[in-house]
């Protein structure tokens, strides 16, 4: 028996929701700062992104929830065919994160499959997702899922 939900983002989700979508960009900035965008305010900037998807057919907002509150969530996409990316059409999973508090109880993995169970209902054949190299834990969750390594990203500085 769990102790949490999965179901989807809602307008009351949202200030939780930023606070933990600022973690996980604030978590890549020190991995890269380079690479990964400087944080300024990156909580309103999801609140404010998210609370425009809600009802976008294409995009999967998802929360886990437990009694304290929400302590996960997933945004996902439906994306086109990209030349740009040599890939036919698929759902992206563009963010996830379990609150530290949170982890160790299933979470990550419930949010992962349930994204698996929308998308393929939305007739997604494929998710595919990014990882931080740095991200060891989170890769360790992907494979469990059934992630596989496809891409590696390179990034060289110009300046």
């Amino acid at each position: 028996m769990t102790d949490f939900t999965v179901r989807s983002m809602e307008q009351r989700d949202l200030g939780a929701v930023g606070t933990l979508a600022g973690r996980l960009v604030r978590m890549h900035y020190e991995w890269d700062r380079l690479r990964f965008l400087t944080p300024v305010d990156p909580e309103e900037g999801y609140r404010r992104w998210f609370a425009t998807q809600l009802d976008v057919e294409e995009t999967m907002l998802l929360v886990a929830e437990d009694a304290e509150g929400v302590c996960g969530y997933v945004y996902a996409r439906l994306e086109p065919r990209s030349y740009n990316d040599l890939l036919d059409a698929c759902a992206w999973l563009h963010d996830i994160l379990v609150d530290e508090r949170a982890r160790r109880r299933g979470i990550g993995e419930a949010l992962v499959k349930e994204t698996f169970a929308r998308a393929k209902a939305k007739g997604a054949p494929r998710v595919v997702l990014l990882t931080a190299v740095q991200n060891a834990g989170a890769q360790r969750l992907f494979a469990r899922c059934g992630f596989r390594n496809t891409m590696l990203e390179m990034t060289a500085e110009l300046a």
